[in-house]
């Protein structure tokens, strides 16, 4: 992915939702099962046309919607694209995908196709491709435990390159990796200081140690 594809700071869009219940960080990749035929044409045309979707953490609803019932999503998610496709053993397509730039949620509404399309501002800080930030002695710990959590077949397999020493990175990939609740994902993808996402990740996993 060119830097000229990662570079929508600031930038307003009309983009379609992807409803779920997980949480995408910028380079994280994350596996879809694709069933619901208005996302198969999304895909469809994502892969076709070289665009992306985004992908935000469900606030109400399911990701499954049932006629009468809607979805809520968080104001803030994560610009995706696709970067492997298969058909899996089910018959379903498989899709992955990799988080490019997050971005806030300005409005959004059905179309004709019941996709969720939403205008969205592009974030202008906290992207991928700004400059790297030195990870400190004392913070080689949490490179460590990256590490071991990315060695985890499931996560190897997605093939994510990890630049472990970068600091803003490090906080993305714990906030991803570590089994924390959904909303408390949530509350760090919000965050826009590196230096305090990190340093809250530090709290949390010493609160679970004292916990076990």
């Amino acid at each position: 992915m060119t830097q000229a594809e990662t570079d929508l700071r600031g930038e307003t869009a009309q983009i379609a939702l992807f409803p779920l219940k997980s949480v995408l960080f910028p380079k994280g990749r994350l596996p879809l099962q694709i069933f619901e035929q208005r996302y198969i044409n999304l895909i469809t045309q994502c892969l076709r046309n070289d665009k992306g979707f985004g992908v935000c953490l469900l606030k109400e609803g399911e990701e499954v919607v049932k006629p009468g019932s809607k979805q809520q999503v968080h104001r803030v998610g994560t610009y995706a694209k696709v970067v492997d496709w298969d058909q899996l053993p089910n018959g379903l397509l498989g899709v992955t995908v990799e988080g490019v730039h997050k971005f806030n949620v300005l409005d959004c509404s059905y179309d004709e196709n019941q996709l969720l399309m939403a205008t969205v501002r592009f974030c202008d800080t906290d992207y991928v491709g700004e400059p790297q930030l030195e990870v400190s002695p004392q913070q080689e710990v949490l490179v460590d435990l990256v590490e071991q959590l990315a060695s985890h077949p499931v996560i190897s397999k997605l093939g994510m390159a990890i630049a472990y020493h970068d600091l803003r990175e490090l906080g993305w990939r714990l906030s991803e990796l570590v089994p924390l609740p959904l909303e408390r994902k949530q509350a760090l993808l919000e965050l826009q200081d590196p230096y305090q996402r990190v340093e809250e990740i530090e709290g949390l996993i010493h609160r679970m140690i004292d916990d076990a």
